[in-house]
């Protein structure tokens, strides 16, 4: 299915030193604001007080999020769970203050707002649990990197695949790098919308290298230079692009705009990340790939010439 079709291939290979430098400048500054200011980790990774609480009807989340907060508490998670009456709020630790004061301070106020809420559950999750989230998260992200470069290297070529993993781990350390510079609080749900961001950009990446292999192997194309196969396959691949990313966008922008506070980081996570994506597959995967110097002999294997002899009779 395509919107249109470009006739003309667009030489995006001609501007792709210029895009680079901006894009390893933004590389360095993402890195820069992750060493210098860090991650602002959530409860889940730092530890704090989980309190579960039940009303007799519906609960009025925005209510209970203002009345926690009123009570001098910063980065607080309330959301629903179960069912429409239960509710689940996340404080972070504080200094000199136990879980069992955090959570008598916080259910007086709840009960001042609802007479008729009780406290099912108090629960401290301790920095030791957060150490091992972190632990986990980080080898779930370092197995999908090398899964990544595995299945590019044995679908194309090994120089394909240290350019999709290149553009990969580029977009991660961007997306990184705005939560660091704006210190937007990273949790474990943000960590899920990074691991699919891996997966959705290596998936355009790979798009764009198949039309690559397909170029290579048509002999239309035989006298086109690898700049120019890059061009054509990425040229002719933009109406896929625009229908896929602009869908998937749209979804994202709705989480985004109407999901309310408790997706409000994830899909921040996610439309930066397919911005990224879009943009990595085209000026970063296929410009590594022609600097590392791909050209048709490495996908096509060569025909060995028949021997003239074979057969001859003696």
């Amino acid at each position: 299915m395509e919107f249109f079709r470009i006739k003309k291939d667009i030489p995006f290979m001609r501007h792709a030193l210029i895009f680079n430098v901006v894009s390893a400048l933004t590389f360095v500054a993402a890195v820069f604001f992750l060493l210098s200011k860090g991650l602002h980790f959530s409860i889940e990774f730092t530890g704090g007080t989980v309190m579960e609480v039940a009303y007799p009807r519906a609960a009025n989340i925005e209510n209970i999020r203002k009345s926690v907060e009123g009570l001098g508490f910063t980065d607080t998670q309330v959301q629903s769970f179960g069912t429409a009456q239960d509710v689940m709020i996340r404080l972070p630790a504080q200094h000199g203050v136990n879980s069992t004061q955090q959570s008598e301070k916080v259910i007086a106020a709840l009960k001042a707002q609802d007479p008729d809420v009780t406290l099912q559950r108090v629960e401290f999750v301790g920095p030791q649990v957060g150490d091992e989230l972190a632990h986990d998260g980080l080898m779930a992200l370092g197995m999908v990197v090398i899964g990544i470069m595995i299945y590019l290297a044995f679908r194309f070529e090994w120089k394909f695949a240290v350019a999709a993993i290149i553009a990969n781990l580029h977009d991660v350390i961007i997306i990184l790098g705005f939560f660091a510079f704006f210190q937007w609080e990273f949790s474990l749900t943000v960590l899920a919308a990074i691991l699919a961001v891996l997966g959705y950009s290596v998936n355009e990446s790979v798009v764009v290298f198949d039309r690559v292999r397909e170029a290579f192997r048509d002999r239309r194309y035989g006298k086109l230079s690898t700049p120019e196969v890059l061009n054509h396959a990425i040229t002719s691949t933009i109406s896929r692009t625009i229908i896929t990313h602009g869908s998937t966008e749209m979804m994202v922008l709705s989480m985004l705009i109407f999901g309310g506070p408790t997706l409000h980081y994830f899909a921040l996570a996610l439309t930066i990340g397919i911005l990224f994506g879009i943009y990595s597959s085209v000026f970063v995967a296929a410009a590594i790939a022609m600097w590392l110097g791909v050209k048709r002999e490495d996908l096509i294997k060569p025909t060995k010439p028949k021997d003239e002899t074979d057969g001859a009779v003696v």
